[in-house]
């Protein structure tokens, strides 16, 4: 799918990964680009329009869709993170359903929404941004680790169901963004405006899939090995 005269709708939009993937669309020649918000009075980015919209809310997510019925590309970029103390801790569970609702659950609204929206033909195309703790275990990112792992699945089954309509699905698998998300992290970060544009890359050249990082390309090579990086994350270093 090219970027050149669609119509995309970014959800998460109003900083960070989100906008940059906004900004990058209309760069790119968009003939128009919507940015789900929470509030659009507080949105002001020249050409992009705004559109209230709460992932977790399933009459926000019908509302947006009704406004932007024009949609070619859906970029499903809403999440949140939290850190547990551990994967057995009492809170861990409360945490776990929060992160579900808006990063699997909110994944599984706006495609709902959107995808009968999609032009047919290879016209139309999802993203969806997921993370590379869907293969590497990290203890106190557990319940956010099961909530991308899920929306990982979904879009593969996503991916599946709509091959008949040739509507592409790329599955964007990242490690930790230099956004206002990751600030309290002291890890090697990779730019969001670095991500967009691989993830519009591949769009354009019709694959399927992200690996945004070299942390998250080393995991991916890892799945086929004897042990693989999310059993024993130690065959990783070095």
């Amino acid at each position: 799918m090219k970027l050149e005269n669609a119509v995309v709708f970014v959800t998460g939009a109003s900083r960070g990964l989100g906008l940059a993937f906004a900004r990058e669309a209309l760069a790119r020649g968009a003939a128009k680009v919507y940015a789900g918000v929470r509030d659009p009075s507080r949105f002001s980015e020249p050409g992009i329009v705004p559109v209230a919209l709460d992932v977790t809310d399933a009459a926000s997510v019908a509302a947006a869709a009704k406004i932007a019925p024009d949609v070619t590309l859906l970029v499903n970029n809403a999440g949140i993170a939290e850190v547990v103390e551990s994967p057995f801790a009492e809170a861990s569970e409360a945490q776990a359903r929060r992160l579900f609702e808006t990063n699997f659950y909110g994944v599984m609204r706006t495609t709902r929404a959107f995808e009968s929206l999609l032009p047919d033909g290879g016209r139309g195309a999802i993203v969806n941004v997921l993370s590379d703790v869907t293969w590497r275990p990290v203890p106190f990112l557990a319940p956010y680790s099961a909530s991308k792992a899920a929306a990982w699945s979904y879009t593969n089954a996503v991916r599946v169901a709509l091959r008949e309509r040739a509507i592409q699905v790329v599955g964007v698998h990242v490690g930790f963004i230099d956004t206002d998300l990751t600030q309290g992290f002291d890890v090697p970060k990779v730019a969001p405006l670095d991500v967009v544009r691989q993830t519009y890359d591949a769009l354009e050249a019709g694959e399927s899939e992200v690996l945004a990082d070299e942390g998250t390309r080393a995991l991916k090579r890892s799945l086929a090995s004897p042990v693989a990086g999310y059993v024993d994350p130690a065959t990783l270093d070095g």
